[in-house]
């Protein structure tokens, strides 16, 4: 007969108590890393978020300048181009008069004058004129009386007009801000490509426009070039009530006839909204401007030549939808647009650039970009 051994089950000190042993070393080392991180957030917090602050504080003074440290997007990560953008939030935006001035009146002035030549106008385009297509490999357009009976006498604003201004671009960073009323408050908003506005929008984007533009490509896929019914396209451009129509039309010859069409269509319906068509010169002047700072795209968006446009109309101005990336700077996933998950055909625009130059250009206080939920009134 075999006898059991009584201490057989016990495991003193052996693998299984070692196991444990380990097992509650971990968890408590665990729990104190967890204490000491809780202790640095929230030092950290109470460090960075006592605000809202002044935007010349020296605590914003020094948010401002990391992210004006960052002098191409390539030299941080995304993620880290967003936590220091949120940061940033903390300090109540303020406009640098002087900083603004010196860029609208010594820059966009020389390298673009809106004022002048926004928009293809009788005294910038005599009858006659042969007229450069901004795509020169497109030739000319030669400018009737006919043609030039469709331009204003001259530009309709001028420098600094406005006191503040809304330009509002179609990102999903809109959607769910509640900053429709916002946008309603500026004395003047330009909105891109017919955006919709109404309904469950509004909301969001506001319904107040002053001036929408018409990507041509929009009349040639969605109302078949205005060849046949014409209708659904002005109940459209209704919505924007007396809006200006502003259209790139001699962009190439493609887009000629189709902004012309536009401008026959309100005159057929007795529209009071006028219709715009944007010099070449003043397309390629902006182009070339923002490619010497870094936008590297086949073609700049609406959204940037009516930001560049207002920062020479209005006093001051404010940007909302502006933001290209695919999670907000919380890092959660938004839309594309507002209204849709469509993407655009890639390698055309260049938007992260885009709004790359609209952060430095806030963190200056030339311009404020808005990311975040609205609170006015």
């Amino acid at each position: 007969m075999r006898y059991a051994d009584p201490s057989a089950n016990r495991d003193l000190l052996g693998n299984r108590t070692l196991l444990f042993i380990f097992i509650c070393a971990f968890a408590l080392v665990t729990l104190l890393q967890q204490i000491l991180y809780s202790r640095s957030y929230i030092k950290r917090y109470f460090e960075f978020y006592k605000g809202p602050l002044e935007f010349n504080s020296t605590r914003c003074l020094e948010l401002r300048q990391e992210i004006l440290d960052v002098k191409v997007l390539s030299m941080v990560k995304q993620s880290e181009l967003f936590d220091r953008w949120k940061r940033l939030q903390i300090c109540n935006w303020a406009m640098d008069t002087s900083e603004a001035n010196l860029f609208n009146r010594s820059t966009l002035s020389k390298c673009c004058n809106a004022p002048g030549f926004l928009f293809t106008t009788q005294k910038n385009t005599p009858v006659e004129t042969n007229l450069r297509y901004e795509v020169v490999s497109s030739g000319f357009f030669h400018i009737n009386q006919e043609i030039f009976q469709m331009f204003p006498k001259e530009m309709p604003y001028y420098r600094s007009q406005f006191k503040k201004c809304a330009v509002v671009g179609n990102g999903g960073i809109l959607k769910n801000s509640g900053c429709g009323k916002e946008i309603n408050s500026a004395d003047f908003v330009f909105r891109c490509n017919l955006p919709p506005i109404s309904g469950e929008y509004a909301t969001d984007v506001g319904e107040k426009t002053d001036v929408v533009t018409v990507n041509p490509s929009i009349i040639i896929d969605r109302f078949h070039k205005l060849e046949k019914w014409r209708r659904p396209f002005f109940r459209v451009l209704q919505m924007y009530k007396n809006a200006s129509v502003l259209l790139p039309a001699f962009y190439t010859i493609r887009n000629t006839l189709v902004s012309f069409r536009v401008k026959y269509l309100l005159d057929d319906f007795g529209s009071p909204q006028q219709v715009y068509f944007f010099h070449p010169l003043y397309l390629l002047s902006v182009s070339r401007y923002w490619l010497n700072l870094g936008v590297r795209a086949k073609r700049i968006s609406s959204g940037l030549i009516l930001v560049t446009a207002a920062l020479e109309l209005c006093e001051e101005v404010h940007l909302f939808g502006f933001w290209a990336f695919p999670m907000n700077p919380s890092g959660f996933h938004i839309m594309h647009h507002y209204y849709d998950n469509v993407k655009p055909k890639p390698g055309f625009h260049a938007m992260p650039s885009e709004i790359f130059a609209f952060l430095h250009l806030h963190s200056r206080g030339i311009l404020q970009v808005h990311t975040g939920t609205c609170n006015y009134g």
